[in-house]
Order: C-alpha cells, then structure tokens, then sequence
C-alpha cells in the first residue's frame, strides 16, 4: 500500500471503533494516533497520560500542553512503578510488567466510561526489537492501530508533519529504565541521575541520545555525526555527568541505537 491508502485504512480502522482512549505520551506515535482519532471521532476521543516515577516531568508538562493544542481532553493517571517489585528487579521482562500496570489502570478507566477500545502508538518499525511489553498490549487486548494500517515511523512522520503538527520531529524517547542494564536493580537515584544528566547534554544542543547507566560509568550515546561536538564539549560532559555521580564517562562509538540494552540478550534468546 502507498502511504496515502494507508493513512484512508488508518482513518477507517478508527471510525469502526467509535469510542477511543488513546495512551499518550506526547511521543510522535501517540501524538499521531491522537490526532487521528480526532480527525475521526471528534470528542469521543479521550487522551490519557500515565504519570510515574520514570517519565520525566517535562514530558507529562508536554504531553499536557500538547493535548491542550490539539484540542483533546486529556486525563492524567498515576502508576507506581516503584512499588512493583517485578519491575524494580529489572529482568528482562520489566517492560512487561510496566505495560502490565500501565494497561490495567487504562483497562479499569475504560470500563468506568464504557469506553470500548484502548489505543496505543506501536508502529509496523517496532515489531522488529524484543519488546516483552508487547504480550501485556494482548492480554489487554490494547489495539495497535498503526501497526494495523502498516504503517512505519518515518510514514507516520510524514504525514503528522503534512498535519501541522509541532512534534513532527521530536526523537524517540523511552522511560528511564530503559537505560539501565537487565539484572541491575532500579532505584530513583539511578532513574534521577540520569534524568538530570540527559536534560543536562540536550541543553548543549544534543537532541537525540542516551545515557546508559553501568555502575560507576556513563556511557553515552548520540548519533555519529555528533560524535565531533560531544569531543569538542567533552570537559563540560565530563564535568557534568561527574557531578552526577558517576566515575568515569564514555562514548560508545557505535553511536545512538534504540533498545541497545537488548544487544547481547538477544544474542542468547
């Protein structure tokens, strides 16, 4: 299918549904299939953010003002993440346990406003990463509209850019959690240094990256072409993520990949 009989599939996958809640978390994704669902449904629309430990502050201060802009109502919930032991241990299935919270609350909230369907942002680009939180989107039964209507990040990229909308080209961002190796216990110092140390690197003017936390090592990740600006600001970096608490700082020189932290579990699944 060419884009456009994608978006036209989109546009009747949603109009089948009639009632949406759409998890949003001011991603590209989600912002998509918000604006979407408006398109379609009008104010049978319900946008939900989920506040927790591990989604930054100025992401939920976003996803407020975003859903404000395109004219969605918009509810906050809270998930306490840290109170799951399952998640804190962080094995390999944490994302499982996340979306296991995450779509339960959402599950319960539907059945309050008989609402019938659960959306979220997945596209047809992340059936191709080990991602355990997939399995919690179907015991919930969570529908995948993109992946439904085949369409990839950069398609949906396109035509949310065609949509006028401002975070077209915002960078993938996943929680913090993600940055910590499998096997390595989550706590809030962890998830806190590393909020303030990649705030810290995008007011330098970096836009997509990473920390990735390893003890006493940063190692940070930025795509290749930056490779050159983190040299030239490396006294300020070090500097920075020092003071944070970390004893040593690298750059990986593979440069910025999603889901790197599934590089060597994927070698022994």
């Amino acid at each position: 299918m060419d884009l456009r009989t994608k978006n036209k599939r989109l546009g009747e996958i949603l109009r089948e549904m009639d009632e949406v809640i759409v998890a949003f978390s001011a991603g590209i994704d989600s912002t998509f299939v918000l604006a979407r669902a408006l398109e379609e449904l009008g104010d049978k629309v319900l946008a939900v953010t989920a506040a927790s430990e591990t989604f930054p502050e100025r992401e939920l201060n976003e996803a407020i003002e975003l859903a404000q802009k395109v004219g969605a109502r918009h509810e906050v919930i809270q998930i306490k993440e840290m109170e799951n032991p399952n998640f804190v241990a962080n094995n390999p299935d944490r994302c499982y346990h996340c979306k296991t919270g995450l779509y339960s609350s959402l599950t319960q909230l539907a059945k309050e406003r008989q609402i019938p369907w659960i959306l979220d942002g997945a596209n047809m680009d992340d059936l191709g990463d080990y991602r355990p939180g997939r399995r919690a989107a179907k015991e919930y039964e969570i529908r995948s509209v993109l992946q439904e209507a085949d369409l990839y990040k950069e398609e949906l990229r396109q035509l949310a850019r065609e949509m006028g909308l401002p975070n077209w080209d915002k960078p993938s961002f996943a929680c913090l959690s993600s940055r910590i190796p499998y096997g390595n216990i989550i706590t809030m110092e962890k998830v806190e240094q590393l909020d303030r140390g990649e705030e810290a690197l995008r007011k330098m003017g970096f836009r997509q990256l990473r920390i990735r936390h390893h003890d006493t090592i940063a190692r940070i990740e930025v795509p290749r072409e930056e490779f050159a600006l983190v040299l030239q600001m490396a006294d300020q970096i070090t500097e920075v993520l020092k003071g944070e608490g970390f004893a040593y700082v690298t750059l990986d020189l593979q440069g910025y990949r999603s889901g790197s932290m599934n590089e060597t579990l994927l070698k022994v699944l």
